[in-house]
């Protein structure tokens, strides 16, 4: 069963905090909480937690992951921000939004698109997940805690541990986040971007 760890969401704890980042360093799978939903999520260079997370949530192979970044220098590193979406990326973030870019040579080649080479990347404006990717030192490879067959994420602790506990190695519960996954904006076009999720981030500048 996976090791619980309730953290504060406002005052997260240094020592669960590091202890969830031992967690994923170890090579393990855990779930968190984020500013729109909890993730599942490993390192960068897990290649059978990401394997676990496709078993897990039943994806396919055009899937985009997610890189859970800690700021906009960080993400800069992993995915290209060309000067039209820089202003527009820089001003949603932190927020619940998720960005389709072309990824950089910092990124796995398994994790990308095979066709688009790109990957989803995001920066969380939730306490818990940022200090996370901050104990990591890099960002988390995640994916939205939304199971096979239903219809919204998964939102508490308790819950999670009860039905997936068994498939993870580490749960962080630190309050209920919201119950909505992310909006996405697709940038992979060249012109205008492109809304291919609505979810709780706000649209209407993309309309």
């Amino acid at each position: 069963m996976a090791t619980y760890l309730e953290i504060h969401p406002e005052n997260p704890q240094v020592r669960l905090l590091r202890r969830a980042a031992g967690i994923l360093r170890e090579g393990g799978l855990i779930a968190y909480p984020t500013d729109s939903c909890h993730a599942i999520g490993c390192s960068l260079d897990n290649k059978e937690g990401i394997e676990r997370i496709i078993r897990l949530r039943q994806l396919d192979s055009k899937h985009h992951f997610t890189l859970m970044c800690r700021d906009f220098a960080q993400l800069g590193q992993f995915v290209e921000v060309d000067n039209a979406a820089f202003r527009t990326i820089k001003s949603l973030t932190p927020g619940p939004y998720t960005f389709i870019l072309r990824a950089t040579k910092e990124v796995p080649r398994r994790m990308m698109h095979p066709k688009k080479l790109s990957v989803g990347a995001r920066i969380p404006d939730h306490r818990v997940a940022q200090g996370l990717v901050e104990e990591m030192g890099e960002p988390i490879l995640s994916s939205t805690l939304l199971l096979p067959g239903e219809e919204e994420p998964l939102t508490e602790g308790w819950r999670i541990q009860e039905e997936i506990g068994s498939q993870l190695d580490g749960i962080i519960d630190a309050d209920v986040p919201g119950t909505e996954p992310t909006t996405v904006i697709d940038y992979l076009d060249g012109r205008a971007p492109v809304v291919v999720r609505r979810g709780a981030g706000d649209t209407s500048r993309f309309e």
